[in-house]
């Protein structure tokens, strides 16, 4: 089986990281691969907010912690050091397939690596907020955009469990 299968396969979302910043060329790499999911007509939708500052990352981990109704003190990214957030123009009609696969792209990118990486949910609430729009505002990005998820990264604590059997009936043919 080629590599690329072989990631397809093996990636697994981490819920448990270690506290270690992942090596910066890593990151490049990851954000790189992200930066080449295909997008509907080319239009390249998408942006990417890459957050390191654990000033910032852990008050992004709070306003997703109160979205979600999680108790004080529980951190809805696992730990993880690095969040990209990514976010999509909704002026595109194809926005949401494309920021969907500039997240597939970053965490199959980050498993081909031996970084560790998850989807979590929320961005869409938390950028329709002052304190989203707060973020873009500083970054100076214009325009409609709609957070599509967060990819949080980092050197997973615990090896990724097994995959779970795949459903019967998951692919139909027509010959």
């Amino acid at each position: 089986m080629n590599e690329t299968l072989k990631v397809l396969e093996s990636r697994r979302s981490c819920r448990n990281f270690k506290s270690d910043m992942i090596k910066e060329d890593e990151l490049k790499a990851i954000l790189k691969a992200g930066t080449y999911a295909a997008t509907g007509m080319g239009k390249q939708s998408p942006i990417i907010i890459a957050i390191t500052d654990k000033k910032l990352r852990d008050e992004i981990a709070e306003e997703n912690r109160k979205i979600g109704g999680w108790q004080e003190g529980f951190d809805p990214f696992y730990g993880a050091p690095v969040i990209l957030v990514v976010l999509a123009n909704k002026a595109v009609p194809t926005y949401i397939y494309d920021g969907s696969l500039v997240m597939g792209n970053l965490m199959n990118a980050a498993e081909s690596l031996g970084v560790g990486s998850i989807w979590i949910h929320r961005a869409k609430e938390e950028f329709e907020s002052d304190f989203g729009k707060d973020i873009l505002k500083k970054l100076g990005v214009e325009g409609e955009y709609e957070g599509i998820g967060h990819c949080a990264l980092g050197y997973a604590a615990e090896p990724a469990r097994d995959a779970a059997p795949r459903k019967d009936n998951y692919v139909y043919f027509i010959c």
